[in-house]
């Protein structure tokens, strides 16, 4: 597997409605695990909690990005992005061979989901953009089929579909925007759907704001890729994955 690193624009996530609302460092035990067992049946086979597993201390083919644990195949390219103004990594887009996700966790409160509300808003994005987005029923729950207008390297107009997925965690939210085959049609035993499945996220006891990013960083291990990307950071529901 190869790591590369972007450049990435702001996160182009909702806008904090919650502006001042921190949530408090740390966690008393009770609530963590009442925390647990009010969204574990919205998930019964994954993305988990770090709190939930050790499946990367026990298995081979994890990579910890910090705020994401992620299991990876030979087959997959591994794109990293950085947040402009901070430096830290954003969003990582996993890339297999005829599908692609891309991964961003968010904070969220201690006592309920955001992603019934990021989805309205991701929809109005599209919509602002001149797409559509669709809610359909999913996996894991209800999803949005987007098709968006991209203008693509040669100037020519054209449409990118996506699926965007969100599921709640304890005190976040993993959004995963699928592109490829994938975007079209789910597919449970897909490479990248498995390992949307099977991604841990590591939300930590920090203070943050509702729906802002939980940091991720790059491996000590990892090399970027030599050589020009030529790749377009997939940010936003118009950008396009990187090609193989």
């Amino acid at each position: 597997m190869r790591f590369r690193r972007h450049r990435a624009e702001p996160a182009e996530g909702p806008e904090d409605d919650q502006a001042g609302a921190v949530e408090p460092a740390g966690a008393e035990a009770d609530d963590s695990v009442a925390e647990l067992d009010s969204l574990e049946l919205a998930r019964p086979h994954g993305p988990w909690d770090r709190a939930e597993t050790d499946r990367d201390a026990r298995e081979e083919g994890y990579v910890d990005f910090g705020g994401l644990v992620v299991p990876t195949t030979p087959e997959l390219e591994i794109h990293v992005q950085l947040d402009e103004q901070s430096g830290l990594g954003a969003a990582i887009l996993l890339v297999a061979p005829e599908s692609a996700v891309e991964l961003r966790a968010f904070a969220a409160p201690r006592t309920e989901g955001i992603w019934d509300d990021v989805r309205k808003e991701v929809a109005a994005e599209a919509a602002r953009a001149g797409g559509t987005a669709t809610e359909i029923d999913g996996e894991w729950g209800v999803e949005l089929a987007c098709v968006v207008p991209v203008q693509l390297e040669d100037g020519q107009q054209a449409t990118q579909p996506a699926r965007i997925v969100g599921v709640d965690g304890p005190r976040w939210l993993l959004r995963g925007t699928f592109y490829g085959r994938s975007a079209a049609e789910a597919d449970p035993d897909g490479l990248v759907e498995r390992v949307f499945r099977d991604t841990i996220v590591v939300r930590g006891d920090a203070a943050m704001l509702p729906r802002e990013q939980i940091p991720l960083s790059l491996p000590p291990a990892a090399e970027p890729a030599s050589g020009p990307n030529g790749v377009r950071p997939a940010d936003s529901l118009g950008d396009q994955p990187p090609d193989r």
